[in-house]
Parts: C-alpha cells; structure tokens; sequence
C-alpha cells in the first residue's frame, strides 16, 4: 500500500513543495515546485495574501511535474514563532506489562503536566527519558515489564495566531494541513544519521533569513533556538556596502561567495540609483564583507549552543545545512569558532527520484517534511494533531488526562480496565507527588479532590 505525501517548505527566501510516493520502506520524489517568498520576513507571515500566492505557485509546480494526487499535507513552520519547555509524566502499570496505550498515557500525562501559556499551542511533544520503577534511561519501554513507568519530555509550542496565519496563508493556496513540523526538526530528519543522534549532535540550518538550532541527544531532540539573521543579510550588507542593487549583490553573493580573501581581481557592478552607471570592486573586499557577517552569526549561535549546557553532549559535534552553507570556507571558518568541534556541512539524504536541484543543502528543510510524513521521525511524538505517533504507526487524537482521571478515556484502555487503571494512575500520580513534597496549587486541588472521592 502507497501514501502520497506533500511537504511544503515556507521559508523567507523560497517556497518549497515536494510530492513524494510511501510504499513499504521506500520513498520516492515524485516532483517538486519552488517559488520565490513574498509576504514573509525573518520567518514570520506579514501578509497572508501574498504568501498564499507563493505557496500557490511552488504547489503548482509540483503538481505538473508529479501529476498526481496527495493524501497528507506536511507543513514547516519557523522558529521565530516557538517556545520550549521540558515536562515530565508519571502512571502505574496494574497488569505490569507495558504497551503503546501505557506510553500514551504517561506522554499524555507529561502533556498535561506541562504549563503552557495561554497564547501557545503545542507543536511536538518529543520523549527523552523513559523510566521503568527505578531504572532510569530506557530507550525504548515498550514490552518491558514494570509497576511505573515515567517519561520527561521536550515540547515545542508555537503562537497560536502564527499558526492560524500559516493555516490560513496555505488554505487559501487550496490546501488542508495534516501535520505542521518545526523547521529545524525537518532539517535534521533530513541530514542526521544513527550514529549522530545517538552520540549527541547540534544541527544548525543556515537559511535565507532565519538559522534554526536544534540539539539531539541520545536519539532525542533535547534543545531548539532561532536566530532571525540569515543569507539575505550577506546581500543586503553587500548592497550597502557596495553600492549596487540589491539583484547585483545577491548574484554576486551565488558567483563569487567565499570566506577566502586574497583575490585583487575586479568585477564591474551597476551603481545603486544610477541607471547605467558602473563601478569597479575588488572581489576581496566582497569576501571581507560576506566573512565579517558570517562570523558575526556563527559566534551568536556558538554562545546559544553555550547558553544551551548541551555544548559537552555533542560527541558528533555539529552538522550544518541550509542555503548559506554553500559558501567557500564556511566549514573551517565554523571549526574555529565552535572551538574546534567536529563540522560537517550536510546535503539531504539520497533517496530515489531526488532531482539534482533538490540535492543543495537549501532543501533539506523540504526533504526532511516528506521524510516525517513517512515515518523518519523520533521512536514516539505526540504531533501538532495531539496523535501519537509510534514506529510508522499513529494513535488517535489523545483526550485531555482529565478524561484519564476521571476513568473515560475508553481510546486509550479497554472497557473492563478504564476504571481501574485510571484509579490507580490516580493513586500513583498523587503519591508520586506527595513523595517529591511538591505544593503547587494544581496538586493541592487535585488531592483535595482524590480525598473526597476516595
């Protein structure tokens, strides 16, 4: 059986909408269409009109080229609209045996536990630590046999109104979303291999306007940040300082990028508001300018990964992708300021159909949204759909815990257990609690509560 799966990309700079084809273990591209950005900067939708119309055109394209039909819709979204915070989950296990519908419950409970403002949604509920009784660092609990078993876990949440502009921005475009992912999270779906992830890896991608970070450790996304500088600022640093157009200085950003000074020739350039007029430049001027913005950004985003107290964690150091990548020396220029961490400048992974185009680093972002949809994300999420995904398998929207608490969440337990083990899970969240002495007045309500009922 097939899936056809459409992820779109919207970043500041490009529109990117890949239509690929799932059937067993395999994935191919099946076409793609890219259109230039209007109505977004720095990764946040200014105008929904224009941005619709930019999504209709990359879509389009991929329609004509794939010529088919899609059944999920993989949306991106950017940094610039997240928050994250760290929430853990506890629940018993009556019959001792631990099954999808016991790590559902405990990420649910982790989920409620966790204190959202009001202005935010949740994006991804990503696990990392499972705890079976008293051993902790399970990597997978599924199986196992135990009386408790607990989760922490790392949420992404986003703006709602950011999320009701991008739903908007791509419905008016003809199209209904599935799952929206963060940018990043695509990008290192895309790029990262086993071993990376497991040995603790930083994945920075260097796109248009934004740079998104997001840290993987032990298999699990444990840290995300944004930056709202990107490629655009190199153009737009060498239209001033050079005096030419913007048009002029981008070109001269794609054909004579590099970090590498040392080069007295000259090129000719247009002269900014002065139609005809020419003027000469030396091309190490243009690198000194490109490198002093380069490093400026880079050193911003080596004191985030600092700030992040996962810098020590990262025995794979860190793998950069995204369009800016593609400058001459950045790789090196990168080691220095990272304080000589490994570096590795990253493509998307091969995969069958991707058309040469595809293959530059600026479309890992779009790969890695195919890729998600496919089922290349972590072992267990909840998703922007509030379902939990599982080893290329999903669960159905999970109810809030309070349903789990008051014995009618019947989705997540058979009818016979309901009342049981949601008694139980009652129990053991509260004593749990109360051994830990926390106070917060959430805890205090719910124990006064439990009292009464029991």
């Amino acid at each position: 059986m097939s899936t056809t799966i459409l992820g779109i990309d919207i970043g500041s700079s490009k529109i990117c909408a890949i239509i690929a084809e799932k059937s067993d273990d395999d994935i191919k591209i099946l076409g793609a269409g890219i259109a230039k950005s209007h109505g977004l900067k720095k990764g946040i939708i200014t105008n929904i009109e224009l941005a619709s119309k930019s999504i209709k055109n990359a879509l389009n394209d991929a329609k004509r080229v794939a010529g088919t039909q899609y059944e999920k819709v993989i949306v991106s979204i950017s940094g610039a609209y997240t928050k994250s915070i760290d929430s853990s989950g506890v629940v018993n296990i009556p019959n001792r045996d631990i099954g999808i519908k016991e790590i559902n419950r405990a990420m649910q409970m982790a989920d409620h536990n966790a204190n959202i403002p009001n202005e935010y949604e949740k994006l991804h509920i990503l696990p990392y630590n499972f705890k079976v009784d008293d051993q902790e660092f399970i990597d997978d609990p599924l199986g196992m046999n135990g009386a408790r078993l607990e989760v922490q876990v790392h949420i992404i949440t986003a703006q709602k109104s950011s999320l009701s502009n991008l739903e908007k921005a791509v419905k008016s475009a003809g199209v209904e979303i599935d799952n929206i992912v963060l940018g990043g999270y695509a990008s290192s779906i895309a790029v990262l291999n086993d071993d990376e992830r497991e040995l603790g890896v930083g994945v920075i991608d260097l796109g248009g306007a934004t740079c998104n970070m997001v840290i993987h450790t032990g298999n699990a996304v444990r840290f995300n940040d944004f930056l709202g500088v990107g490629s655009l600022n190199i153009t737009n640093d060498l239209s001033t300082a050079l005096h030419t157009p913007l048009g002029a200085a981008e070109n001269i950003k794609i054909n004579y990028g590099t970090l590498h000074g040392n080069s007295s020739d000259l090129i000719e350039l247009p002269v900014i508001g002065d139609d005809g007029s020419t003027h000469e430049v030396s091309l190490d001027i243009v690198s000194n300018v490109i490198y002093v913005r380069v490093e400026e950004t880079l050193m911003i985003l080596a004191k985030a990964l600092e700030d992040s107290r996962y810098k020590d964690q990262l025995g794979a150091g860190i793998v950069l992708t995204g369009g800016m990548t593609k400058l001459e020396g950045i790789r090196e220029l990168a080691s220095a300021i990272f304080d000589n961490m490994p570096i590795r400048v990253a493509k998307p992974r091969e995969m069958d159909g991707l058309f040469e185009t595809l293959r530059d680093p600026g479309y890992a972002t779009a790969i890695g949204l195919v890729l998600y949809g496919a089922g290349y994300f972590t072992p267990y999420e909840i998703d922007s759909n509030k379902k939990l995904r599982y080893k290329n398998e999903t669960i159905a929207p999970s109810k809030n815990v309070q349903d789990v608490l008051d014995g009618s969440d019947n989705d997540s337990l058979t009818n016979d257990e309901s009342g049981i083990e949601s008694a139980r899970d009652k129990l053991a969240i509260l004593s749990h609690e109360k051994e830990k002495k926390e106070t917060n007045g959430f805890w205090s309500k719910i124990w006064n509560r439990m009292t009464q009922l029991f």
